[in-house]
């Protein structure tokens, strides 16, 4: 949890001085994490630089950059889960692993979507048991730095969207800053997280240690902007977190 995600221009956050933080991913030299992937058309998301055979390189529309702004999107590579053995509840286990320290997701035509909201997330360690995976590669919108927002949408864009709201950095949050996750949005990517585990089951902190693998991975692989605390630890410190129920215009996005 690194960003601000534009939270300041919405209701979701209850003390806009620390509070307002979403996650994303980045590189980090031998840490996972397991995620869901997405098929879904390229058309929209996608310009292909094309040698006449169609082999060219993949570049994100012009449209994915604006509904992505903050990113880096790019194409990656990850491990698909073929076959799980006693990871959970679920049968159903659409998720991925990263490799060799590469944070990643998709496959081709693929967008990725951790949280469940058509937006972005995570980081990890975790060693996953018993795990057949395949190859493929994909669409993750990754970390990147203020510069090379400058560079793609000027400083007058950035004055619009962060600087008019009093937000002077979009990715500078040093691990000292003390800036939290939005609680809502991070109760939000919790039941999502939970949710791929567990179809049809309403979350319950009685069950929080019988979540499953991608809820567990949720947890235990992503961080706080100290790179230290991780989010069960923080949630086991303000559980109050998960009574939390998002503004009534923002229910449906950011309601798991």
């Amino acid at each position: 949890f690194v960003y601000p995600s534009l939270f300041h221009q919405k209701s979701c956050h209850m003390d806009k001085k620390s509070n307002k933080l979403a996650d994303s991913v980045e590189y980090a030299e031998g840490h996972s994490f397991l995620c869901a992937v997405f098929e879904v058309p390229n058309e929209g998301l996608s310009a292909i630089i094309s040698d006449g055979s169609q082999t060219g390189n993949w570049i994100p529309s012009q449209a994915f950059l604006e509904r992505e702004e903050e990113f880096e999107i790019v194409m990656v590579p990850y491990e698909e889960v073929e076959s799980v053995d006693d990871i959970g509840p679920s049968d159903d286990i659409a998720a991925v692993v990263s490799e060799k320290g590469t944070i990643t997701d998709g496959s081709e035509g693929v967008d990725y979507d951790r949280d469940g909201d058509n937006d972005e997330d995570g980081n990890g360690d975790e060693t996953i048991p018993s795990i057949k995976t395949s190859s493929k590669s994909g669409i993750i919108c990754r970390r990147s730095t203020d510069e090379a927002y400058l560079s793609q949408w000027g400083k007058d864009h950035f004055q619009k969207q962060y600087l008019d709201y009093g937000v002077k950095t979009i990715w500078g949050w040093d691990e000292n800053s003390g800036l939290r996750p939005c609680p809502v949005y991070l109760r939000h990517c919790v039941l999502a997280s939970w949710n791929s585990d567990n179809v049809g089951c309403e979350w319950s902190s009685v069950d929080d240690e019988n979540g499953g693998m991608c809820y567990d991975s949720f947890l235990d692989d992503t961080f706080l902007v100290d790179r230290k605390t991780t989010v069960r630890e923080y949630l086991k410190r303000f559980p109050e977190i998960m009574t939390l129920e998002p503004p009534e215009e923002l229910k449906e996005r950011y309601g798991g």
